[in-house]
């Protein structure tokens, strides 16, 4: 722990007390945590990785209860503290926003069987449950927690806890993620989400240390939950497969489009309106899961993107005239859609676009603790959750200029689970050097190195590694991953080798370090590089600093050296249903139930 300012108490110097703020996000989907000492942030990580259950918990209902313990438990690990030292608790939901006026004497009635019974003032039965749930966070944290988990809460209880706990609302939390973490000193700020409490999509803008809401959209209309339903209908998972959708539309044409415009009307000030619309009239019965992929399914999914697109460049059209800055910070789910994010770029509204890496509801547990931190830093009185017409905020002491916030593993805590498990392997001195040999030869590496990404998106710390110029290779990572084989896989690169390769090389000052965006090949690349595109020519570029992966960094030059091609095709450590693995025991079984060819984790390597 660095040193800290002093404190004059009765006469004497004594340490202050560090300002510890942890974040959490647990009311719907992709539970998180993240902890932050004195604004910076020293952790962050979604709980699937620990827990191995995808997305930490479906967003229903009856699971709110359910908190990210072990990723909580994991970012008390890394600041070296326990529960018993945090000042401030955030949680990325505000439950009296939800209520409303629904338990006017703090109690509604809850039938056994809610499913039984009509909605009455909810929007679903079950909401009452979701309620007292979320309301009772405080009471789970420290009474809930797993046995095996307790040293790192215990001597915790509710009723004298240590920290001051606070509800924060939910687009809040993923507007703090974006502007708080951004390089930006200034810049319009645009979420765009399935839902919160009350809204769908919000609009501000952070000018030096200040923030103002400019506005939201309330659900039901919300552009996450219409992608919802389409990705129901075409037989995926709901806030899971929104991606997949996204990956077919390119198979598509957009001859739909015009269906679905006459349901989505944008109005003035940024608001929008889903009108009712029957997909089973319009296109047909909804595609059964697993079953043939036919033209209709292929080119709704393209009118639906193209139908999202036009949207949200109207949206970024007014938010840009309402604020007049010239950079804009964004999150929400929406904002994963690295298609729609590339043509908002490209579109010239905003001279630089910066998307949370996190943008999903993990990314919130970020925002809580960057919300809170810069608030409690600046001394603010009264509720800290509280914007009304703006906020002022203490001075920024971080940026985000990378993603590797998770675990990370010693060389001697790995290599003593090989043993004990009697593996066979070898230590190398040079792992990026190795690896890079075994690449050439066109095999598909497991590749753990470093602290895990926090976010959906392997960014070269627990990510599998091929090489782009064998044609074929798209199809061998879609078979190891048991995946669809319309998805494509995404090309790492470099930043100086960027503008060789890609174009535009100049947007966003030549930096895509969280693979959101799509860029063109440039002219007379396309047949090096055939596994790294998409059918329509694009790849989801991510770039590689030096001074954040240096192996990574090291691994992609000496490729280079060796094929001619500086590029690697990266995909997240899976298989489909799976979170990214998170341990290296997660990483060792991956490689022995795969047909992977390497497994390179520390400074091991394992081959079959």
């Amino acid at each position: 722990m660095p040193n800290l300012p002093a404190t004059r108490t009765r006469g004497r110097e004594a340490p202050a007390r560090p300002l510890l703020t942890l974040g959490i996000n647990a009311s719907f989907h992709d539970s998180a945590a993240a902890l932050m000492r004195d604004g910076e942030v020293i952790a962050a990580a979604e709980e699937e990785r620990f827990t191995r259950v995808k997305h930490g918990k479906r967003p229903l209902p009856f699971t709110a209860w359910e908190l990210p313990y072990h990723a909580i438990d994991y970012c008390l690990k890394e600041g070296g503290v326990t529960l018993a030292d945090i000042a401030h608790v955030a949680y990325s939901f505000d439950p009296q926003r939800f209520l409303g006026d629904r338990a006017p004497e703090g109690r509604f009635t809850l039938p056994l069987q809610p499913s039984d019974f009509d909605a009455g003032p909810w929007e679903n039965p079950w909401d009452p449950l979701f309620a007292a749930y979320v309301l009772s966070a405080p009471r789970l944290l420290t009474d809930a927690v797993p046995h095996h988990l307790r040293r790192r809460f215990a001597g915790v209880k509710h009723a004298n806890a240590p920290y001051r706990w606070h509800f924060v609302p939910h687009h809040l939390c993923h507007q703090a993620s974006a502007f708080l973490a951004a390089p930006f000193s200034r810049c319009a700020v645009m979420t765009l989400d399935g839902r919160g409490e009350q809204a769908s999509t919000c609009y501000g803008v952070y000018r030096d240390n200040r923030y103002e809401p400019l506005g939201e959209v309330q659900i039901p209309h919300s552009l996450g939950l219409l992608y919802e339903r389409v990705t129901t209908y075409l037989g995926f998972l709901h806030s899971s497969d929104e991606y997949k959708v996204m990956a077919m539309a390119a198979l598509g044409t957009p001859k739909y489009a015009h269906v679905l415009r006459e349901h989505l009307v944008v109005e003035a000030d940024g608001q929008y309106r889903n009108l009712p619309l029957d997909l089973v009239k319009h296109f047909g019965p909804a595609r059964v899961p697993g079953s043939e992929m036919s033209e209709v399914y292929l080119d709704l999914a393209a009118s639906l993107q193209d139908v999202l697109e036009e949207t949200v460049l109207q949206l970024a059209v007014w938010l840009r005239e309402r604020t007049g800055e010239d950079r804009l910070a964004m999150a929400g789910g929406v904002a994963l859609n690295c298609v729609m994010n590339a043509r908002l770029r490209d579109a010239g509204i905003f001279r630089r676009v910066w998307v949370q890496p996190a943008a999903g509801d993990a990314g919130t547990a970020l925002g809580a603790a960057l919300w809170i931190d810069a608030r409690e830093r600046l001394g603010s009185v009264g509720t800290t959750a509280d914007v009304g017409n703006g906020a002022e905020l203490a001075p920024r002491r971080w940026e985000m200029d990378h993603a590797y916030l998770g675990p990370a593993f010693a060389d001697e805590e790995i290599e003593a689970l090989l043993q004990w498990s009697k593996l066979r392997y070898r230590r190398v001195e040079d792992v990026a050097t190795e690896t890079a040999t075994l690449l050439a030869q066109d095999k598909i590496v497991g590749w753990f190195q470093g602290r895990m990404e926090f976010g959906p998106r392997a960014l070269g710390a627990r990510s599998l590694l091929a090489s782009p110029v064998n044609p074929k290779m798209q199809a061998r990572l879609n078979e190891l991953k048991d995946r669809e084989d319309f998805r494509p896989v995404a090309p790492a690169v470099n930043r100086e080798d960027l503008a060789d390769w890609f174009e535009p090389a100049q947007a966003n000052e030549g930096e895509s370090p969280f693979m959101l965006f799509v860029y063109d090949v440039k002219p007379g690349r396309s047949e090096r590089i055939p596994s790294a595109l998409h059918t329509d020519h694009t790849a989801r570029v991510q770039t590689v600093d030096a001074a954040t992966n240096p192996v990574f960094h090291d691994l992609l030059k000496a490729v280079g050296e060796r094929t001619g091609v500086p590029i690697l095709v990266n995909t997240s450590f899976n298989v489909r249903g799976e979170p990214i693995v998170g341990t290296p025991k997660a990483a060792i079984e991956a490689f022995f139930s795969t047909p992977l060819d390497a497994l390179v984790i520390g400074s091991f390597i394992l081959e079959k």
